[in-house]
């Protein structure tokens, strides 16, 4: 199935990211985080099953649109997997489709349905701007960063918050937790996105002139000051390792950011993946008061 990838020997590092992995690890990372930190007395399995599926779809969905948009290649190498291997790609997402049905309609709780249209707006739009100015090629990457970001927080801390008895969306989308993390997200998809546009520019496998990018480094910096704020002035201390935890990822970014030019392409998601997977695992180390 994956025979030209093997003939390239392929590192398996690289594996995750273009199976399309790679962000819903972190989601499912980070639900279990909002799980612990909202105090949530239970949270099923189902409901990790279906994050991640929902997030793997939309992914999937996302870089076959872009392969087919750029002639069945695609800007980067996840987008000429997905098309090296879209009959593969589409039965999948149909099976994942019809599983993800299975679930909200039977597993989830039907608070779910009072959540997801905000969540259907804010993927529609991702969709919608992605296939109306394709990928690497232009500038309007930053429009299309955002809203893909607030999907990802909002899907991922929408999953723990319907949980919450006498809770609703307009609760979700009011809490600091929620907000700085979607932050993070949009800064995460903002950092892969630039350096990917990078290096393609370079044509050397390596991002240029990353480090000026103030799109990246200010809000990465007003983040990380927010974060340890919120932190310090938190009258919860339970709350507080999620801060330090969305500091520890804001950190990593901007650390990956000014030294990117020492890594390729590929080396560089796989860090900006790791810089949102970390502070998960911070999270459970730090002790809870």
């Amino acid at each position: 199935m994956f025979r030209a990838l093997t003939r390239e020997r392929t590192p398996l590092w690289l594996y995750p990211g273009l199976l399309s992995l790679d962000a819903p690890l972190v989601a499912v990372a980070w639900l279990h985080v909002f799980a612990n930190i909202w105090r949530v007395n239970y949270l099923p399995w189902m409901a990790y099953l279906a994050l991640g599926l929902a997030v793997w779809v939309i992914h999937v969905a996302n870089r076959l649109q872009t392969a087919r948009r750029f002639g069945g290649e695609g800007p980067g190498a996840r987008h000429r997997f997905h098309a090296r291997h879209a009959p593969v790609f589409l039965g999948a997402g149909l099976l994942a489709v019809l599983a993800l049905l299975v679930l909200v309609l039977t597993q989830l709780p039907v608070s779910v349905f009072g959540y997801l249209p905000v969540g259907v707006v804010l993927v529609a739009g991702f969709l919608v701007i992605s296939r109306l100015h394709g990928g690497l090629a232009d500038d309007s990457g930053f429009g299309r960063t955002i809203l893909a970001g607030a999907a990802l927080a909002y899907g991922t801390a929408m999953m723990a918050h319907l949980f919450l008895p006498g809770m609703g969306k307009h609760d979700l989308v009011r809490s600091r937790e929620f907000l700085t993390f979607a932050v993070l997200c949009v800064l995460y998809l903002r950092a892969t996105d630039f350096w990917e546009k990078s290096a393609a520019r370079a044509g050397t496998g390596g991002a240029d002139d990353v480090p000026g990018d103030l799109a990246i480094t200010l809000p990465v910096l007003l983040l990380g000051v927010a974060a340890l704020v919120f932190a310090i002035t938190s009258h919860h201390h339970s709350v507080r390792p999620f801060y330090y935890a969305i500091l520890t990822g804001a950190a990593l970014i901007h650390v990956i950011n000014r030294n990117c030019r020492e890594f390729s392409s590929g080396q560089l998601r796989l860090l900006a993946d790791g810089a949102m997977l970390a502070p998960a695992v911070i999270f459970h180390a730090y002790p809870a008061a």
